[in-house]
């Protein structure tokens, strides 16, 4: 009876012992930082990674991350030092630096960045409030977000928090205030747009006249040299005509009147009512007998003496 009742109790405190060791240790990660409660008094705090101990049942263990932290701070609307409203997008990077601290002062991380919020918004107002739009938009930006978080890392101190960075993700005016500016873009840019339109139309206006000037010029030079051409062309063909009258009058005559005939009397509906003893029929007579005229009295090709 005995061994039984010794295994029974051996096994009993076995099974105690156990309960003692797994309620007395405690595993700390690499990214966790921890701090020992005794019946809720803070003690040191644990920042080796590890396997540590505490009092059982009496000792409690709140695990702090040990890792960068973000805290995404809702937009603001911001009033520079030149009057112009502005509407700022931040956030913040921080770690736990002094846990013990951190825990008596915000207790959790909702809590620090309830609180971070706080701060960072008074910083904001504070730097950006004492710089104009410009500044903040374009030339000292990075400045600025350095100057705030100087400011933010001061009182987060006092949390135990150590703020890593602080960075402004967008500053931009108003919706309002940016539709303003945009309708006022769009209208100078449709200011010079119709500008630059009206110089290209007087422009392209002075290159049409001067090339309609040019173009009246040309024709009227062409159509003089034209004419002075076909004068000379003429003057050519009558000092032709009047050199073969000189030479041989009765060929002339003769061929001046084939022309003529050739002219008039064309296939087709042609009539014509002249006599038959006319002179304009005497070379169908006798040819030779054809009694020589003055060539300017024979009726010439293109004379209207026959009607169609």
């Amino acid at each position: 009876m005995r061994n039984p009742i010794l295994g029974g109790v051996f096994a009993i405190l076995g099974v105690v012992t156990l309960i003692l060791i797994y309620s007395a240790a405690f595993i700390v990660h690499q990214t966790q930082q921890a701090l020992v409660l005794r019946l809720g008094d803070p003690l040191a705090p644990v920042t080796t990674p590890g396997l540590h101990w505490k009092v059982p049942f009496i000792d409690s263990v709140v695990y702090l991350d040990n890792r960068i932290l973000d805290l995404e701070n809702p937009s603001q609307e911001v009033i520079a030092a030149d009057q112009k409203r502005l509407v700022v997008d931040a956030f913040a990077r921080y770690r736990i630096t002094n846990p013990l601290r951190f825990y008596q002062s915000v207790g959790t991380v909702q809590g620090a960045n309830s609180r971070l919020s706080t701060v960072l918004n008074s910083a904001l107002r504070r730097v950006l409030g004492e710089n104009s739009f410009i500044s903040v938009v374009r030339d000292g930006r990075e400045g600025l977000m350095h100057q705030i978080a100087e400011q933010v890392n001061r009182e987060a101190s006092n949390f135990g928090i150590t703020v890593v960075d602080v960075r402004i993700r967008r500053a931009d005016l108003p919706e309002a205030n940016s539709q303003a500016v945009f309708q006022r873009m769009q209208t100078e840019r449709q200011r010079e747009a119709a500008e630059i339109r009206a110089q290209g139309n007087e422009a392209a206006q002075r290159l049409r006249a001067r090339a309609d000037r040019e173009v009246t010029i040309v024709v009227a030079e062409a159509n003089s040299k034209g004419e002075q051409v076909r004068g000379e062309g003429d003057a050519e063909r009558n000092r032709i005509f009047a050199d073969a009258f000189g030479r041989d009058p009765d060929f002339f005559s003769f061929y001046r009147s084939m022309q003529a005939y050739e002219a008039s009397i064309k296939p087709g509906d042609t009539r014509m009512v002249l006599s038959p003893d006319a002179r304009f029929f005497r070379y169908f007579q006798d040819p030779v007998q054809a009694p020589v005229q003055n060539p300017a009295s024979v009726v010439s090709p293109t004379a209207p003496t026959a009607g169609n």
